[in-house]
This record gives C-alpha cells, structure tokens and sequence, in this order.
C-alpha cells in the first residue's frame, strides 16, 4: 500500500511489502544499485552512469540518468548516507530534480517473510508553482514507479 502525508512543506511516501525472501536475500538485492534499473518502469529511462562497486558503503555516490516527465533526461545524484547491514540504508539527493530526496530503505524479519518498507520525504522546487504541480504530476508519477515496483517484486519474490 503506497501512503502520502504533507508536513511543514515536505512531503513523505511511505510503501511496504512483504516479500517471500530471507532477510540475506532481500538485502543482497535492494542494496545492490545495479538492481535499480530492474524495479524502474523502462519509460523513466533509467540509467546508472557512475562506477558501482560490489559492495555499497556510506558515503558512496551513484549517478544515474532519467526521463521522469516527457521524456526529458535528467542528471541524479544520489549518496548513501547510512548502513545499518540488513536493517536499513538512506540515499539521499545531492543533485537532482527535488529540492530534497531522503530515502529510507528499512527491512524487517517477519517470520519467513521480510517486510521492506521505502519511506521518501521529498520537497519540489519551484516555489508555489511546484506545491501547485506535487499532486498534479509528483505523486501520480511516484505512484506510477512505486506500483510498478510492488508488482515486479511480487512477482519476482511471492511466485507471481
């Protein structure tokens, strides 16, 4: 279920999903940034244009390229912020189309399953005119990418 809330002008995204995978397997493939052009609706023209090593660490940088709105390709920068290993990593924008972008990866062991939980606070630029364009055209294109991302993961990890 993808939840919005609005605080203070920022506004936070909030998804979980239980996945039929160990707690190993989960982190293995959702700290892996490579996996990320996997689980992004091909229409955003996502592509990762920094170096990415084997293993993430904080402070690590990816540059990616995308096309979220028109096809009109973007740079994107992000940085890891914070491991916790197979409890929860942040990236957050450093360059970007948001004036902010924190994203908390968190994962939890529930019996057999692990539930992932992605919780995005984001701010848009532009003043007034972004404010006006956040339900507009953000929170359907977020949603668009986050139910894009829960059916692939079912389908991957829950045997269709």
């Amino acid at each position: 279920m993808i939840k919005f809330s609005s605080h203070s002008g920022i506004n936070t995204l909030k998804v979980s999903q239980e996945l039929n995978i160990t707690l190993d397997e989960a982190w293995d493939f959702f700290s892996n940034p490579k996996n990320l052009s996997e689980i992004t609706p091909s229409d955003m023209g996502f592509n990762i244009t920094s170096e990415i090593p084997n293993q993430m660490y904080v402070g690590q940088i990816v540059s990616y390229k995308v096309a979220p709105i028109l096809g009109i390709n973007l740079n994107w920068v992000t940085e890891i912020t914070h491991i916790n290993n197979k409890m929860f990593f942040v990236d957050e924008q450093r360059f970007g189309p948001y004036a902010m972008w924190h994203h908390e990866h968190l994962f939890l062991q529930k019996g057999d399953k692990v539930e992932m939980t992605d919780k995005v606070s984001f701010k848009v630029p532009f003043g007034l005119l972004g404010r006006i364009m956040t339900p507009i055209i953000v929170i359907p294109q977020l949603k668009k990418i986050f139910n894009y991302r829960i059916k692939l993961l079912h389908q991957k990890f829950n045997n269709g």
